[in-house]
């Protein structure tokens, strides 16, 4: 009878630590709803690689969520696998937000988009410059070492201005109403105010890069 007892006991205390670690483990990694962490878009956009976890920023310079985003979502970025494919889509939601898109693929079309991005935010919501003009902005370029007539030639070059465009159309093809959005595998969108905070939206991409690859990257 005591030993019945213990064996009891027993499987009730094992038991009940099964459900404590269970607990620990469901605080640690919080349930990823669609509808509330993340939706999916009316329209599923084409993708540029094939067998590749796409995703895509839409920002822009001048917005003091994405300056604020950007730490952890660099860092996110920097320990993806060689099958994510990541890239930045500036949006213009007014006209004159649109020197900030020329602004963006003048410096990629002239190889230095990885390194100037970060300056050009911080120049914007530390420095308080507001780079809404092109003498505005080819004087802050100068000011880093770029050379100011090659920066010019470039950013009103016809192909960055198209592509700014472009950029501008996309936004309105993928429904962005508001940035930072993550737009991943042309599919599924989150952000910090989807998912409601910063450390969310990361744990949403990481959720959505693994289904992507479980789907077989659709």
């Amino acid at each position: 009878m005591i030993s019945l007892s213990k064996r009891t006991l027993f499987s009730v205390a094992a038991l009940c630590a099964a459900i404590s670690i269970s607990g620990i483990a469901s605080a640690q990694s919080p349930k990823i709803e669609e509808g509330f962490d993340y939706r999916i878009l009316p329209v599923v956009q084409p993708v540029e690689a094939k067998g590749k976890v796409e995703v895509i920023e839409f920002f822009w310079y001048g917005c003091p969520h994405c300056y604020d985003f950007e730490p952890e979502l660099s860092a996110w970025v920097k320990r993806q696998p060689k099958d994510v494919v990541f890239r930045r889509v500036p949006v213009a939601f007014r006209d004159d937000f649109m020197p900030h898109s020329q602004l963006f693929y003048a410096l990629e079309a002239m190889g230095k988009g990885d390194a100037m991005n970060e300056k050009v935010m911080y120049a914007m919501h530390k420095e308080n410059k507001r780079l809404m003009t092109e003498n505005e902005i080819a004087d802050w370029v100068a000011s880093q070492g770029i050379d100011r007539n090659t920066f010019l030639a470039t950013y009103r070059s016809f192909a960055v201005i198209s592509k700014a465009r472009a950029a501008r159309q996309m936004a309105e093809t993928y429904r962005i109403d508001g940035v930072p959005t993550i737009v991943m595998q042309g599919r599924y969108v989150t952000s910090p105010s989807i998912a409601g905070t910063k450390a969310k939206a990361i744990a949403v991409m990481d959720y959505l890069e693994q289904k992507i690859r479980k789907d077989k990257f659709k």
